[in-house]
């Protein structure tokens, strides 16, 4: 990926950004049964290529909670530094005859029971190509076993209607012990793992993407607006892996 795709990426994230990228081509076979990253949304990718009058509307809708909802030091909403808008702006610079809605349906505060929920109504009605799933941060009280239910609720779903899904694992909590393996962040981060293996879906391990930044000589409050929501570089470390998703 060309790292002018998403502008003004911070010096140390530049820094270390080889280092990420062993990470991430390291990580890719991991999940058995993931969808291939290069293959995935190849007919999405087509169609983003395709110049006027033979192009069309792509819709990239983000469900889920705070992070993809924009907020960094709560209650300041900052849309446009977040994964989000990023991706948009990565996309277009990549597909510049394209004509994308990246469209934002997620609440602060939400886990992903109420988000399948309100599936159908505030998702599946906008007719998307591509839906990004990110609950695992607000599914720690909830457990793996409901948010497994609600999150397998949302793919079945989509899958139904031929649309592609791609789930994310958690960003950082400063708070959480990411040492420990049965610590509720990482629990969260390993069912998504194994749903998206499961269900042949596309990964964002944006959680790996935090850890890799720390190994590779960051901090953690590097990446951190507030103790559970990123900053601008936090985000970009989730745009890139989204990105990696949509190879031209």
């Amino acid at each position: 990926m060309n790292i002018k795709e998403i502008p003004s990426i911070a010096p140390l994230a530049l820094a270390i950004w080889g280092f990420l990228l062993t990470g991430v081509c390291a990580w890719t076979g991991n999940a058995e049964g993931m969808a291939d990253q290069k293959t995935y949304l190849a007919d999405i990718t087509a169609t983003l290529q395709k110049q006027w009058p033979e192009n069309r509307i792509v819709n990239i809708v983000c469900h889920g909670h705070s992070v993809p909802a924009g907020y960094f030091e709560t209650p300041v909403v900052d849309t446009f530094n977040a994964y989000p808008h990023l991706l948009h702006q990565g996309l277009k610079r990549r597909f510049p005859w394209s004509v994308i809605n990246v469209i934002v349906t997620a609440i602060g505060g939400e886990n992903s029971e109420a988000g399948a929920a309100r599936f159908d109504r505030d998702v599946l009605s906008l007719r998307p190509d591509v839906v990004a799933i990110d609950y695992g941060l607000n599914d720690r009280p909830i457990g793996t076993a409901r948010a497994k239910i609600a999150l397998v609720s949302m793919i079945r779903k989509t899958q139904k209607k031929n649309v592609k899904v791609i789930l994310l694992t958690p960003t950082a909590d400063m708070e959480a012990k990411l040492d420990d393996a049965n610590d509720p962040l990482n629990q969260q981060a390993e069912l998504i793992r194994a749903l998206a293996g499961e269900y042949h879906v596309g990964l964002v391990d944006s959680l790996e993407a935090f850890k890799l930044f720390v190994k590779g000589g960051g901090r953690f409050p590097d990446l951190m607006s507030q103790v559970n929501h990123p900053n601008r570089r936090g985000h970009e470390l989730v745009a890139e892996r989204l990105l990696l998703w949509f190879p031209k």
